[in-house]
C-alpha cells in the first residue's frame, strides 16, 4: 500500500472502537476506570475508592492498583491505536488484545486518596511488537506520580482467513 493515502477514521468510528476495546476487558469495570476521547487523545481516569488504599497511614494508593491502572491504559491505547491505523478492516470486528511481554513501572511519588489520571503514547507499533509509555498524575500533568513503559506482542491478524470467511 505504499503511496496510497488512507482516509483517517472519524471521531465517531474512533469512539466506537474505544467502547469495543473497553467492553472486552472486565477488569476495567472492577477498577472503575473511565476513558475520555478528545481529538484522538485518550485520557483515563481512575476514580478514588477506599479499597484502592495500600498504606492507611498516609492514605496512599496500593502499588498494585497503580500498576494495574497503568498497564490497562497502555493496552487500551495500543488496541485503539491498532484499530485506528487502518491495518484492520473495520468490518472485521473485534481484534485480539495485545499481550504484555514486559511492563516496567517507576513509582515516583505516593498516589494519594483522590482521582488519578493517565495518558499513554504508542512509541512504536510494528507487525509483531509494540512499545507504549504511560504516565499517571493527580494534581498536575507535569508532575506524574508514576510512569511506565510496556512492550507488547501485537495480535496477528490473518486477513486471508477473514476474507475467505466473509465471502
Amino acid at each position: 500500500m505504499k503511496g496510497k493515502v488512507i482516509p483517517k477514521k472519524s471521531q465517531e468510528e474512533s469512539a466506537h472502537i474505544l467502547y469495543d476495546v473497553v467492553d472486552r476487558i472486565p477488569f476495567i469495570d472492577f477498577l472503575g476506570v473511565k476513558f475520555d476521547l478528545f481529538e484522538d487523545k485518550l485520557t483515563a481516569r481512575l476514580p478514588f475508592k477506599p479499597e484502592l488504599i495500600g498504606n492507611g497511614f498516609i492514605k496512599a494508593l496500593h502499588g498494585g492498583a497503580i500498576g494495574s491502572f497503568l498497564e490497562t491504559v497502555a493496552i487500551v491505547e495500543l488496541a485503539h491505536y491498532l484499530n485506528m491505523s487502518e491495518k484492520i478492516p473495520q468490518k472485521m470486528g473485534k481484534i485480539k488484545l495485545p499481550k504484555t511481554i514486559d511492563f516496567t513501572i517507576d513509582y515516583m511519588y505516593p498516589g494519594l486518596d483522590r482521582d488519578s489520571f493517565a495518558l499513554a503514547k504508542v512509541n512504536r507499533a510494528g507487525k509483531r511488537y509494540a512499545s507504549v509509555s504511560v504516565k499517571a498524575w493527580q494534581e498536575s500533568k507535569e508532575k506524574p506520580f508514576a510512569q511506565a513503559i510496556g512492550h507488547f506482542l501485537v495480535p496477528k491478524i490473518d486477513l486471508k482467513s477473514w476474507e475467505n470467511e466473509t465471502r
